[in-house]
């Protein structure tokens, strides 16, 4: 047996990204955005609406960055989506949020949340609502890599939005070997 919710956007998983610009004055503000992706090799696309804070900074300075939400920051990132940056003008201060220029483009990196993908603006369509950036470069805070370099997932500890129980939860425990474990099937 199944039940039927109906054409609602829930899925299972959805990331919780934070995306991070500067205003006009220099300012860092940041969001909470679940409903986006990897659309292209060196593409990210986000469902953000024109009345944000961030998608009037990121027209203006055609940059931003998206990081991924943390369990270690969960408060933090939830606040960003709670509070409108048209209203609450310090609010990625108010999170704790600290801010390190990106090298790559116009917009800031969080030193709190240790992975994030730096775009420059392609193009926004406000009739869709969807956002996409050329993905320019990856940052990974050192503090997440093992010994050979490479990301931990337990050390990020990134979260998910559960959009049937509007729960954060952690990722990180392995279930199987991508791109190996169906080779049984072959």
């Amino acid at each position: 047996m199944r039940k039927n919710f109906g054409a609602k956007p829930l899925s299972y998983p959805q990331p919780v990204f934070i995306i991070a610009t500067y205003g006009e004055d220099g300012t860092p503000n940041a969001m909470n955005a679940a409903w986006g992706g990897i659309s292209e090799m060196k593409e990210i696309s986000i469902c953000i609406s024109a009345g944000h804070k961030t998608t009037a900074n990121i027209l203006k300075r055609k940059a931003f960055t998206v990081s991924m939400a943390e369990a270690g920051q969960v408060t933090a990132c939830d606040y960003v989506g709670m509070v409108s940056g048209n209203k609450v003008a310090d609010k990625f201060a108010k999170a704790g949020f600290h801010a390190i220029r990106s090298a790559f483009v116009d917009a800031p990196l969080i030193e709190e949340l240790s992975i994030a993908v730096e775009c420059k603006l392609i193009d926004f369509n406000p009739e869709s609502c969807i956002l996409r950036g050329e993905i320019v470069n990856v940052s990974v805070d050192e503090r997440v890599l093992d010994e050979n370099g490479k990301v931990d997932v337990t050390k990020v500890m990134p979260l998910i939005f559960d959009p049937f129980n509007n729960d954060y939860l952690k990722t990180g425990e392995k279930a199987g070997n991508a791109f190996s474990d169906g080779k049984q099937l072959k």
